[in-house]
């Protein structure tokens, strides 16, 4: 067993690199991960968590207190996978964390060499008892399945009944079951398959000719308030764009006598994407195709909530629609050739739909619940702007999401999963993978015209409004296929490394968690953030129809609030006040960080005193950080590493042009002795630059950066502090973790607030030079203000170095190839960097810079984000009404005059405008004294403002006044070229600015 004055791998070193390369590419990986088994948001990647649990497990071997016969047996094992291991101590360990890296490949993930080495090595660390792994917010399960994986035990507790179904699938029953529980699965499947292909083929039909469709394109339709006739509300009329064989749909309109206009829709080839028609509805507006009136939001709104979200077509018995939801084309595939087909919708089609009517009161009347529970979920749905945007249009409840034809087929296949209802870990699977497939098989799934597929309703962390929405076949063999779906989730479990155990899972809270003192050796865990989205919310989407698979389950149910026929809500731990002010006023800012800390003090209760804890965070607000690690303090933790992990992709769409985090950063600690010393503050004080210093060296050598890098330089500061069970000053008061940033006095401001302003400052060191980053207030020999913050925002922007190149986003993480469609979103982006406005205020406040200064100069902030404006946008602010062309000229001439050239532009930036008093009176010159005095002073031409109109003079391809601005910036001094320098180093290097700054330096004339 390892002492416990033995540090383990994780507090001295660990392969940051290599375990984010392995991180970040696994989100490609499809066919047979864990991932796939059912959504679950925000899922750590297995790789960093295989990684980090070895880390934490295994001793380091140049410790003293490392005991022998780890060492003698890890060199053992070792060479089975990487060779002969050196004499050494330091060869040692440069070997085990060569060995977690190579694991944490995913292609080694289920190698039974190295599963074996592994399970070698923690057996040869911890003794032949497996150790225990908590983890209390266990979420989709990545942390102890890989637990399972190396051989340990593992309980994972979590508060919603969703994930927990997911936990005991993977943790369960999959270990219990091995690969023939994946045979029972697709045996189990093929018999609900052929019941339901009987039941539901005269509702999807083939062809007369034999085609098979494979997804209807449905149009949600309103009626036109000026000529009456009905309006499809369409993103888009293509329906692919596959190079190969490009269709789209084109319309002609009709105009009869005796009825309002209508048009018919016919499928055609486009040669360009010119003779697509537009689509007919945008941001809530809609165009009549008929006669081109646009109809405003709210009209659209009120038709379609008397519809209940217009997902149905009204259709007579003949098979004639009458209203609803319209049915544009019909994707098929026909027997004998590749690819999609497409047809226009025909009479048979609404007939199919008309018979569903039917066979849907049929299934009500034969389908019962226990406890009157209804059978299609009636449900409120809440409404959240931005999460839940659907019931503004009609969708109250989680039926609406549902077309009658869905949910026929949704009660068949349920139907027959209840039937076959037992005690095997099969039944209980199909009943998960009848959660999964509600994903892909409701009125929200929009037809992907670039793949040519459905794709599923989860793309991203809400339920939006989809104006036009893909109808999959369920029997078509495609995604939508609930056969399909079973096949998905066999390949996972016939793919699940074998030799594993089963783990224990608990629908519990992590609050009053169930385990008794001294019980566990890790407590691993990815908590909550401050502003999550409302995952039990979204929960419930799948959580209606689990309720209806295993409704006499009791675990399949709020254990806290037997009323509740939804999942738990008020114990979950975020702040949520923000979403929802009605239903979860109590939910605010003090609620989170009093259970965070109530969590933290369960894990260190339940963690042995020898045990060792992780933490993984990826909060890109200063706030939210405050929060957890005030938690941690509370609950009497010491951090003693921080090791930031490449986890999401940084080439994301929400990544662009902001400091979206692409790594998360997972914080070591240790519990904190009862009797663990006071610190003093100056003695803290002194050691964090040091300390941070050191740290931002170390991460900058492994590729990380900006944001991420910011954020990874908490651990070692916190380690200074949370040694301690307090700090204090001379005068004995104490200095808390977060306090007033504004504050002057530190026991006022917060220790947090010197880790940010210490950061800060060794980033502008760095980047510009030591004068910058001691500059407050004008400091002499010191960069203007609006350089110093210029820099320090771009230095925050950088994206860490994932080597993900060859790696393709997660379906989770693909954006929606056509934007939800909702009038409260900005018509167009603007253009620019943008950081939270939290996080800019922490860094340069404490660095002499103050936003307000240069709002609207340099910086633009609307509702907390601080956008960088580019140069573009500050052409008419350097330079007036004039171009570049007469700009350029009025240099050259100032220049060659020996005038100070600055003032050819910057003429009205921060003045008012030049006052004329008309009269000649004594009123008349008193007024305009006054107004003149009342103006503001004019701003003095900064470094930046002349860096920022030699760009523009680049831009406008006026080499002439460009030049000689430049003869005259490198006579003035050296500030010029050294920020151009810097900011072409810290500029993106795609961005135009880098390309403007890098042309201008190479027309620097040479001395």
């Amino acid at each position: 067993m390892i002492p416990k004055e033995c540090k383990r791998l994780a507090e001295v070193d660990f392969p940051i690199a290599v375990v984010s390369r392995h991180a970040a590419k696994e989100k490609s990986v499809r066919y047979g991960h864990p991932s796939t088994l059912h959504l679950w948001w925000a899922r750590r990647p297995l790789a960093a968590c295989r990684a980090m649990l070895m880390a934490l497990l295994l001793p380091d071997p140049c410790d003293a207190d490392c005991p022998e016969e780890f060492k003698q047996r890890a060199r053992n094992i070792l060479p089975r996978v990487q060779g002969t291991v050196g004499a050494d101590d330091i060869d040692l360990r440069r070997e085990l964390l060569r060995f977690i890296g190579d694991f944490a490949n995913w292609d080694n993930s289920t190698s039974p060499v190295f599963l074996e080495s592994a399970r070698g090595l923690v057996r040869a660390a911890q003794g032949e008892d497996p150790p225990l792994i908590v983890d209390p917010f266990s979420g989709g399960g990545s942390i102890p399945l890989e637990a399972l994986r190396i051989g340990c035990d593992t309980f994972a507790g979590d508060l919603n009944p969703v994930a927990c179904t997911i936990l005991k699938t993977i943790l369960q029953d999959v270990p219990r079951g091995g690969t023939a529980l994946a045979d029972d699965l697709r045996k189990l499947g093929a018999e609900i398959r052929a019941v339901a292909e009987k039941e539901l083929s005269p509702l999807y039909p083939l062809d007369p000719d034999g085609a098979k469709p494979i997804a209807y394109l449905w149009a949600r339709t309103i009626t036109c308030d000026t000529c009456g006739a009905d309006v499809p509300l369409v993103r888009s009329f293509w329906l692919s764009k596959k190079t190969s064989g490009k269709r789209a749909l084109r319309y002609a309109v009709q105009r009869p006598k005796n009825s309002p206009p209508h048009a018919v829709f016919e499928v055609f080839k486009p040669l360009k994407d010119a003779d697509v028609p537009r689509g007919s509805v945008k941001r809530a507006k809609a165009t009549c195709l008929c006669c081109n009136v646009v109809m405003v939001p709210e009209r659209v709104r009120t038709q379609l909530i008397k519809q209940h979200g217009g997902a149905n077509a009204r259709v007579d018995e003949g098979g004639t629609r009458i209203g609803g939801a319209t049915l544009l084309a019909v994707a098929i595939v026909k027997s004998g050739t590749d690819g999609r087909d497409y047809r226009v919708a025909n009479v048979s089609d609404y007939r199919n739909v008309w018979l569903a009517e039917g066979r849907l009161e049929e299934l009500k009347n034969s389908i019962t619940f226990p406890d009157g529970l209804p059978v299609v979920p009636d449900d409120a749905l809440p409404l959240m702007s931005g999460t839940f945007n659907v019931p503004l249009y009609g969708m109250t409840r989680w039926s609406d999401l549902f077309s009658t034809r869905q949910m026929v087929t949704m009660l068949t296949i349920l139907k027959e999963i209840r039937s076959r209802r037992n005690s095997s870990a099969a039944s209980r699977i199909a009943g998960l993978a009848f959660s999964r497939f509600a994903d892909i098989f409701n009125a929200l799934c929009q037809w992907e015209s670039t793949k040519t597929q459905v794709r599923h309703l989860f793309t991203r962390q809400a339920i939006p409004m989809l104006w036009d929405f893909a109808e999959p076949n369920p029997l078509g063999d495609q995604a939508g296929d609930y056969a399909v779906t079973l096949e998905t989730m066999a390949r996972v479990i016939a793919g699940s490394p074998e030799g594993c155990h089963p783990g224990q899972v608990q629908l519990t809270d992590a609050c009053a968690f169930p385990l008794p003192d001294d019980s566990c050796d890790v407590w691993f865990t990815d908590p909550p953030y401050y502003f999550a989205v409302p995952y039990a919310d979204l929960s419930d989407f799948f959580f209606v129809w689990l309720r209806r698979c295993f409704a006499e389950d009791p675990t399949i149910r709020d254990p806290y609030d037997p009323e509740n026929r939804l999942t738990p809500k008020d114990r979950e731990l975020c702040e949520m006040s923000h979403w929802d002010a009605v239903r979860y006023p109590n939910k605010d800012k003090q609620f989170f960080e009093q259970g965070m800390a109530t969590a933290f003090s369960e894990g260190r209760r339940t963690l042995k005193d020898d045990g060792i804890g992780a933490v993984v965070f990826a909060h890109k607000t200063t706030e939210g950080w405050e929060a957890l690690l005030s938690g941690m303090i509370q609950g009497r933790w010491v951090i003693t590493a921080s090791w930031p992990i490449a986890t999401e992709l940084a080439n994301r769409l929400r990544a662009r042009d902001s400091a979206a985090l692409a790594t998360s950063v997972h914080l070591v600690c240790r519990p904190r002795p009862d009797d663990a010393p006071i610190g003093d503050w100056t003695d803290v004080l002194r050691e964090l630059p040091q300390r941070v210093g050191d740290w931002i060296e170390r991460l900058q050598a492994e590729g990380v950066k900006g944001a991420d890098l910011v954020f990874a330089c908490i651990g070692p500061a916190m380690e200074i502090y949370s040694r301690y069970r307090r700090v204090e000053d001379a005068e004995g008061r104490e200095i808390p973790l977060g306090g007033d940033p504004s504050a002057v006095e530190p026991y006022k401001r917060g220790f947090l607030a010197y880790v940010w302003e210490t950061v800060g400052r060794l980033a502008l060191e760095e980047v510009l030079g030591t004068a910058e980053a001691r500059a407050r207030n004008g400091a002499a020999g010191a960069l203007e203000e609006d350089a110093r913050l210029t820099a320090l925002f771009l230095w925050t922007l950088q994206t860490t170095e994932t080597d993900s190149t060859d790696a393709e986003p997660s379906d989770a993480e693909d954006e929606a190839e056509e934007e939800d469609d909702d009038e409260a979103k900005p018509q167009k982006k603007k253009v620019g960097y943008t950081l939270i406005f939290d996080v800019a205020r922490r860094f340069a406040q404490p660095l002499g810079i103050h936003l307000d200064k240069w709002e609207g100069r340099i910086i633009e902030t609307e509702k907390g984000i601080v956008r960088l404006l580019p140069v573009g946008d500050r052409a008419s602010q350097l330079f007036g009404e004039a171009d570049a062309a007469a700009i350029s000229r009025r240099i050259e001439a100032d220049v060659k005059a020996s005038r100070n050239y600055s003032f050819a532009f910057m003429q009205d930036v921060g003045a008012a405008p030049e006052i004329k008093a008309r009269s000649r009176g004594r009123k008349g010159a008193k007024r305009a004294a006054t107004e003149i005095a009342e103006a503001p002073t004019p701003q003095p031409v900064t470094t930046l403002d002349r860096l920022h109109a030699a760009m523009l003079l680049q831009r406008g391809g006026q080499t002439n006044g460009l030049r000689a601005m430049l003869r005259e910036e490198t006579q003035r001094g050296l500030d010029f070229l050294r920020l151009a320098n810097a900011l072409s180093r810290l500029y993106p290097k795609d961005s135009e600015e880098k390309r403007l700054l890098d042309a201008m330096l190479l027309a620097v004339p040479r001395n």
